[in-house]
């Protein structure tokens, strides 16, 4: 009677996977497929690939030509945003988990509590008078600044915890060994924070890349685009091309499931590191 039980629970739990499974993948599908429709097609079958074989390719060529410089774009905010908040957030994590000082404790509650203040959306209107006032509306290292800052509490945050976690003895034998603080920073912090800080560079380059309110706010020139801003140019004003679109999405997309197939061992490490301490 108990196998039978747990078989049930085995099918049931795989039953749910697959629906999960599948919830994720279907739009990533929907857009493959529709963007090698024309809008006649699309209306006919969303669904599958054309039975006929008549296959748009020149939607895809469309697209490109459109994206491709929006893509340069993101790809370099995206990244640099993340590596200047990392690099703004170790030692600052590494300060708040090493060392005693007055006020230390206070410090960190707020920053905790700064964690609960509205995001970018909410604010748009201080941060856009904060970036004209430093000259930097239509310009790319607004959103690199704008990336990295607001990631820094997530990311001081965790990497607190893990810094805080790591034992003291490592310290305080590169210590009497004669490193000094950078040298203690890159010799023990990031080599055993590794998979945290390859989880946070993840998220912070995804949060970087689909950035829409901002990009579109403060962006004036059109070789300045980022691409979720860039896409809105493939809709049409009257009448949408469905293909071309969906063309436009699926190659703004394939940056990041490059990402994650190559980088999901790191994500899925980082996610459980810490989960068993001892």
């Amino acid at each position: 009677m108990a196998t039978k039980i747990s078989k049930k629970k085995e099918t049931v739990k795989h039953i749910l996977l697959l629906f999960v499974v599948l919830s994720a993948f279907l739009p990533l599908y929907l857009m493959v497929v529709v963007s090698f429709k024309d809008n006649v097609q699309f209306t006919n079958n969303p669904w599958t690939f054309d039975s006929m074989g008549v296959w748009h390719w020149e939607n895809w060529a469309k697209a490109w030509s459109t994206v491709s410089n929006y893509l340069a774009n993101s790809v370099v905010t995206s990244i640099s945003s993340v590596l200047l908040c990392l690099a703004m957030a170790v030692p600052t994590a590494y300060v708040l988990a090493r060392y005693r000082f007055p006020g230390r404790t206070f410090l960190y509650y707020i920053l905790v509590g700064s964690m609960f203040l509205p995001g970018t959306a909410a604010s748009l209107v201080i941060v856009f008078e904060l970036l004209k006032n430093m000259g930097l509306v239509n310009n790319l290292l607004a959103l690199i600044l704008t990336g990295a800052v607001g990631g820094q509490i997530v990311c001081v945050f965790i990497l607190h915890q893990f810094i805080d976690d790591i034992p003291k003895e490592l310290f305080e034998s590169a210590r009497i060994d004669g490193a000094g603080h950078i040298q203690q920073i890159t010799n023990i912090v990031i080599p055993m924070s590794g998979s945290v800080m390859g989880t946070l560079a993840i998220m912070q380059f995804i949060g970087s890349w689909n950035s829409l309110m901002l990009p579109l706010l403060i962006l004036r020139d059109d070789e300045l685009l980022t691409v979720p801003v860039g896409l809105m140019r493939l809709e049409g004003e009257y009448v949408k091309q469905w293909g071309e679109m969906m063309a436009g999405y699926t190659i703004s997309a394939i940056p990041l499931v490059i990402l994650f197939f190559f980088t999901m061992r790191m994500f899925v490490k980082g996610l459980t590191a810490g989960a068993i301490k001892g």
